[in-house]
């Protein structure tokens, strides 16, 4: 018997918890010597700057041509699909077998649904830890937040909801290829636009906080954010150590920007992590400052190391459920520091409808609070999600790199009531499968679809667009720039967790790939991926 919604969602959350535990690495024969020691960290004086430019999507990458059509046919009932951890070419957990073609609806082994993410705190902490000395906990690498972590020239929409395109490219001669569906929402309204904010923001100031790059780096960044907001905006502030306080109540900033800025300048650490009791105190602070038509969020700055109270992300969340469903309170996770909680912000995030970033350096938090501010306290979908219905004729074999713990049960598609992601204006959010062909296969590969609710009126629309065989000849490395790039960090990240994606490159190689396409694209952050990789091939050897 079918279960009701509450009993799907519940079964949704074990598995994607259970996701986190169950991943392992892909074998892969190359070993690893672990660094001796951590490098005492190492961040930047140097206050940052009140003013701020406009923002920019970052990569000039290229994307793909696809047909769009209508909605994606309703797919047949399906069971959720398993984490993707085993090598390409092994029948185990998560992998695709082969079955024979039939011109029945597509079966439920040819569906693959998610919910959609747009967390990018695996690849800064990668990189933090990098620079530190140390490899990163395999565990701590989700793939999509690699991927995700550098914007795409994907078309924009107008007004809410997501474009789709879709390309792909062959990886290696053993006969798989990447296939990659790339959603965009439309650009950011200028700031005098967009609907008034009331923020409040949680403040850890437990004594994990002293360390440099962590209390301090967050005051410099709520320093330049108050600068940025609005007159008609809203702020709230609470701290947590031992226990919970509302240092500022939910106030309009404008005539109170000097209240805020004194409020902010007085925040010192202090000693244990009671992270329950900040989330807690910081909902009901924002429950009770809730404007009617204005974005109301709770902003958490931690390094999440909770050692007091209640430590899970489930329990926590469960306690202001309320305040998210009825009041539609979003969470956006900032992480900070050498040592983080990367599980439990991610899963925070997660259970309340948000995201996350990692900053450590006032570069990234000045990136993250002034020039992606609309980004991450505007919506314009709710509870999206992503299916893309593989078609049995031509593919044998499919897997779907990363979203390991965003899988959604292939039938609650279309069920608004089964949760998905929240996504703000000005993001790109990409999927990237390894796919195998039948042998001499034409014609068509998949149909990638989006679904989300508008985040206003909260009615249901779809998106979709369709991709040819023709369209994977081209080798990845001659492929669009945009593509290449997508290659690299899923490689990357590939290579952290030890697995083995097909025609994966040495880190060298792969190294020279980001060079080029650094001096290409001329794109900061894709050089800053090529030295990333090759800090990574130091630690390794």
């Amino acid at each position: 018997m079918r279960p009701d919604s509450e009993h799907r969602a519940e079964d949704r959350d074990r598995t994607r918890a259970s996701a986190r535990a169950r991943r392992r690495p892909w074998p892969r024969g190359r070993g690893r010597a672990r660094a001796a020691g951590l490098l005492a960290a190492a961040l930047v004086g140097g206050l940052l700057v009140s003013g701020c430019g406009g923002g920019s999507d970052g990569s000039s990458a290229d994307h793909g041509k696809a047909r769009r059509t209508g909605p994606l046919p309703a797919p047949a009932p399906a069971r959720p699909s398993a984490p993707a951890t085993p090598a390409p070419g092994t029948e185990a957990d998560g992998e695709q077998r082969d079955i024979a073609p039939s011109p029945s609806p597509t079966p439920a082994d040819y569906l693959s649904t998610f919910a959609l993410d747009v967390d990018t705190a695996s690849y800064g902490y990668a990189r933090r830890t990098l620079a530190d000395g140390r490899l990163p906990d395999p565990m701590t690498v989700r793939p999509e937040e690699f991927i995700n972590s550098f914007r795409q020239n994907y078309p924009r929409p107008e007004g809410n909801g997501f474009s789709v395109t879709a390309d792909g490219a062959r990886a290696g001669d053993e006969g798989w290829s990447f296939l990659r569906v790339g959603l965009a929402t439309g650009p950011a309204a200028p700031a005098s636009e967009r609907p008034p904010a009331a923020l409040t923001f949680v403040i850890d100031v437990s004594g994990s906080m002293a360390e440099p790059g962590r209390l301090d780096l967050v005051k410099q960044s709520l320093g330049v954010m108050t600068d940025q907001l609005r007159s008609d905006d809203s702020l709230a502030l609470v701290t947590f150590s031992d226990t919970a306080e509302t240092v500022l109540p939910m106030t309009r900033v404008g005539g109170a920007r000097g209240r805020v800025h004194d409020a902010i300048d007085s925040l010192e650490p202090m000693s244990s992590t009671n992270l329950d009791a900040g989330v807690r105190t910081g909902y009901d602070t924002a429950v009770e400052g809730a404007r009617p038509g204005a974005t109301n969020r709770v902003v958490l700055l931690s390094d999440a190391l909770a050692n007091t109270g209640e430590t899970d992300a489930d329990a926590i969340l469960d306690r202001i459920s309320d305040a998210r469903r009825e009041h539609g309170i979003t969470l956006f996770g900032v992480g900070v520091g050498s040592e983080y909680g990367d599980a439990l912000m991610e899963r925070l995030a997660d259970k309340g409808d948000g995201h996350t970033t990692y900053v450590s350096t006032p570069e990234e938090a000045r990136k993250v609070f002034c020039d992606e501010l609309p980004q991450n306290i505007e919506l314009r979908a709710r509870e999206a999600k992503a299916q893309v219905a593989f078609d049995p004729g031509t593919v044998q074999r499919f897997r779907l790199i990363g979203y390991d713990d965003r899988q959604v049960a292939d039938d609650d598609y279309r069920d608004d009531r089964v949760d998905g992601g929240e996504v703000g204006p000005g993001h790109t959010v990409t999927a990237l499968y390894a796919v195998r062909l039948r042998p001499g296969a034409s014609g068509h590969v998949a149909t990638a679809g989006v679904r989300w609710l508008d985040p206003t009126t909260r009615a249901p629309h779809e998106e979709t667009t369709q991709i040819e065989a023709s369209a994977l000849d081209t080798d990845v490395w001659r492929s669009s720039p945009g593509l290449q790039l997508t290659a690299t960090a899923a490689y990357f990240a590939d290579s952290l967790r030890q697995g083995a994606l097909p025609g994966a490159p040495t880190l060298p190689q792969l190294a020279s790939h980001a060079d080029k396409l650094a001096h290409s694209t001329e794109d900061k952050d894709v050089r800053q991926l090529a030295e990333a990789i090759r800090r990574a091939d130091e630690l390794q050897t």
